[in-house]
């Protein structure tokens, strides 16, 4: 048996767990309704809720129709509405069950897509065109993120079952029905879907079914402990702010709602963020992801003291937010100027806040400070232009399959010591010249790293470790004082240079700090232990935030 090429799923009952005839029950037993009242409303097949997914009528239309259907089929079964029915409630019921998107589902699409499969959702939708907020822009922006082809009921003219549907959307994809999988909870469109040509699965049981989709596919069903889905460069939007002439930051941006800044540290890229940010835009929020400067295709000025963070944290990121984040009218919020910042450098963020993370002392140059901790050894190497880009860029692909390892791989692994350095003579001697790629890694991630920084090279990121004396400086000059904002220090158990301890006394600095904890990550927390730093993650932000928004 060939391997199919393309997975169909049926958005209600697979999706989405919740099918329309379980929120019409829902809601027949809330009003004392005779069961099944709803069901036979919404399924005539001229009625307005059909013609509403055959795009034949808007949601604004359909309304006041279905209302009269409604009080038609409760005089012909004799039964008195109560006083405090309204449709709105039922409309409101089904809105709030399309955004219960199951996760294993959307771990699924992504593993077949991965492996060269297809994928769909075909969904009963009607033409909202209601004040309903953006849960339907929203809805759409994930499932398009994470599927081939989405296609909605209202804008093709047809809806499930009908084999039309099937058809629609086996021509968009390109693929021939004997070649497709249809998986659904309901019988009748899986005969559809049989008839239409395909193989179809009845999902009665989840799991079960994607042992049967593995089968049909050759590609592995992904259970519960999967890791998160995450983003392809090619699949996401790119975007390029010029911040002053000769200055230009990319970034990547998804979701929407309050904006999340993320910042990646050395040797890195906005790539590094691919597990959080589906994770973060399916949870509510506006992710921005930069390559920070001088990496990737941000700028990067050969004159490295124009790397300062008076320059980039003060100057060049509010410039971004000023330019990114506005508000509808009238002047920026504080908030809207002050989105969430998510950095894998502290320092950073807390400088930009114009609060140093440590104190600095203007008695002992910034070089004493890096000698008395020997794991920053490294610092010190990084400072002669040449030397370290010379051996960082003689062999990319070893340089990052050195760099870019899990915890777990500690013990079974060559171990980079960025203590003793500059007595070696360099980061990576003594180590082997072959070095295995991290299961960390896929070899599309490794190729990905290797491509970047092919381009741009390793200057313009060891340019940010050659103006410590002139931040140091600045950092002296500027008031102390506590970080008053809410802030989240997450730390690895396995990190092998920023030890938890160093953390220690943090609140003395930031009285309104909260913490994480993931003891089996090294120190690429969100490529080594993703799922957990997602959870940490978004539940600090829907805590700190507000409420939550509604569940993806």
């Amino acid at each position: 048996m060939a391997a199919k090429k393309a997975v169909l799923f049926n958005f209600w009952g697979v999706v989405v767990p919740s099918r329309p005839a379980g929120v019409f029950h829902k809601l027949e037993e809330l009003h004392n309704l005779p069961r099944g009242f709803l069901s036979s409303v919404a399924s005539q097949s001229e009625g307005a809720l059909i013609q509403a997914e055959r795009g034949q009528v808007t949601l604004n239309q359909m309304i006041p129709t279905f209302k009269a259907e409604c009080a038609k089929q409760a005089e012909v079964r004799g039964v008195e509405p109560p006083s405090d029915w309204c449709v709105g409630r039922l409309l409101e019921e089904v809105r709030t069950a399309t955004m219960d998107v199951r996760d294993i589902v959307l771990k699924t699409s992504a593993s077949l897509r991965y492996h060269g499969v297809l994928t769909a959702v075909l969904a009963n939708h009607w033409l909202d065109d209601s004040a309903s907020g953006d849960r339907p822009a929203r809805l759409l922006c994930l499932l398009g993120s994470n599927f081939d082809l989405v296609l909605q009921s209202c804008r093709s003219g047809h809806r499930v079952p009908e084999v039309a549907m099937f058809n629609s959307a086996l021509d968009q994809l390109g693929i021939p029905s004997q070649q497709a999988l249809w998986l659904d909870v309901d019988q009748e469109s899986v005969k559809a879907a049989e008839k239409a040509g395909m193989e179809a699965v009845l999902v009665e049981n989840l799991e079960v079914a994607l042992r049967k989709l593995a089968h049909f596919t050759g590609v592995q069903a992904v259970g519960a402990e999967s890791r998160p889905i995450t983003c392809c460069p090619d699949q996401v939007s790119h975007g390029y702010v010029t911040l002053r002439p000769g200055v230009r930051t990319h970034y990547v941006e998804m979701g929407s709602g309050p904006p999340v800044l993320l910042c990646h540290g050395f040797p890195e890229s906005w790539y590094s963020w691919r597990y959080q940010i589906p994770a973060l835009a399916a949870a509510g929020f506006r992710v921005l992801a930069l390559d920070m400067k001088g990496y990737g295709e941000s700028t990067a000025p050969p004159e490295f003291n124009l790397v300062t963070f008076t320059h980039f944290c003060l100057q060049d990121l509010i410039s971004f937010m000023d330019k990114m984040v506005t508000c509808p009218s009238g002047p920026p919020s504080p908030f809207h100027r002050s989105p969430w910042w998510v950095t894998t450098g502290a320092l950073l963020t807390f400088t930009s806040l114009n609060t140093p993370l440590f104190p600095p002392d203007p008695s002992k140059p910034a070089s004493e400070k890096l000698k008395a901790l020997p794991a920053f050894d490294y610092q010190i190497y990084f400072q002669k232009p040449g030397v370290a880009e010379a051996e960082l860029e003689n062999d990319l692909e070893r340089t990052f399959n050195i760099f870019f390892s899990s915890g777990r791989e500690a013990v079974s692994r060559p171990t980079l010591r960025t203590s003793g350095v500059c007595a070696r003579g360099g980061l990576f001697v003594g180590l082997p010249q072959q070095i295995p790629r991290s299961s960390m890694l896929t070899e599309a991630d490794l190729r990905y790293y290797v491509g970047r920084f092919r381009g741009s090279g390793f200057r313009g990121p060891l340019n940010w470790y050659r103006n410590n004396q002139a931040n140091w400086k600045w950092m002296c000059s500027q008031p102390t004082g506590k970080v008053a904002v809410p802030a989240l220090m997450v730390t690895a158990g396995k990190d092998p240079v920023l030890l938890p301890a160093m953390s220690d006394g943090m609140e003395d600095l930031v009285p309104n700090l909260s913490r994480g904890y993931i003891e089996d990550s090294g120190h690429w927390t969100q490529m080594d232990k993703p799922a957990e730093t997602n959870n940490i993650l978004i539940s600090w932000l829907r805590e700190t935030h507000g409420p939550p928004a509604p569940k993806l």
